[in-house]
């Protein structure tokens, strides 16, 4: 079952929005205030985040940025509440990476109705195909030709980065920013060393990561057989 995140310092409004999201086969899981929810953010898994940005101790924009700054939550989704009439926060909201808005007072139903939608479109995305490469993201599990492929965790970092951005040239400062801290980054070229055994851990598929050179890599299907 999919956990939401409802956070609000109107308990009222948290209880409307829980009850008729768990109507559509939810689990809620409630906050009041900014900060008991960042203390269980990186504790506990949301499949959607509900948002007040006018929040107590820690504000509803701080909490966006640290979501999409931090590897674990930067893909969930957020769909941000605000009171009627501040165009001003939705822009700003949206600008750090909300997925959506609602404006209060809300029709519960449809925020609802936002949620399904989020929720599946992160389901329809999990598994992504890329001629006979397959990557299911949920289950971090990688198959060439249906077989499975055993990747490190940077490994798959770096797959990823390159897949979902098809024909991109990434640098080595890039993808180094992508897969490791900036403090404690090591040279770029570890970065050719992680890619050469990606390349033989994918087989036939090692042919889809390609070298740009003085530049760096990019994933590409062109010129497949």
């Amino acid at each position: 079952m999919k956990t939401v995140a409802i956070v609000d310092d109107e308990k009222d409004i948290v209880e409307l929005a829980s009850f008729y999201i768990e109507r559509e086969g939810f689990k809620t899981k409630k906050f009041n205030s900014g900060d008991t929810f960042v203390n269980s953010l990186l504790r506990e898994h949301f499949d959607c985040i509900i948002l007040d940005l006018m929040l107590p101790v820690v504000d509803g924009i701080s909490i966006l940025k640290f979501i999409r700054s931090n590897e674990k939550t930067k893909d969930i989704p957020v769909i941000i509440l605000t009171a009627k009439g501040s165009e001003g926060d939705v822009v700003l909201g949206l600008e750090n990476g909300a997925n959506d808005y609602v404006v209060k007072p809300f029709s519960p139903r449809v925020l609802a109705a936002k949620v399904k939608v989020f929720t599946r479109e992160k389901e329809e995305k999990s598994l992504l195909e890329k001629g006979v490469l397959k990557i299911d993201f949920l289950k971090y599990q990688v198959f060439c030709k249906d077989i499975k492929l055993v990747l490190t965790p940077i490994e798959f970092k770096i797959l990823r980065a390159l897949v979902e951005h098809e024909d991109k040239v990434f640098t080595r400062d890039e993808i180094l920013a992508i897969v490791w801290d900036y403090t404690a980054s090591p040279s770029g070229r570890a970065i050719d060393v992680h890619i050469r055994h990606l390349r033989e851990k994918l087989g036939e598929c090692g042919k889809y990561i390609k070298t740009v050179r003085g530049v760096g890599y990019k994933f590409s299907q062109e010129e497949l057989d």
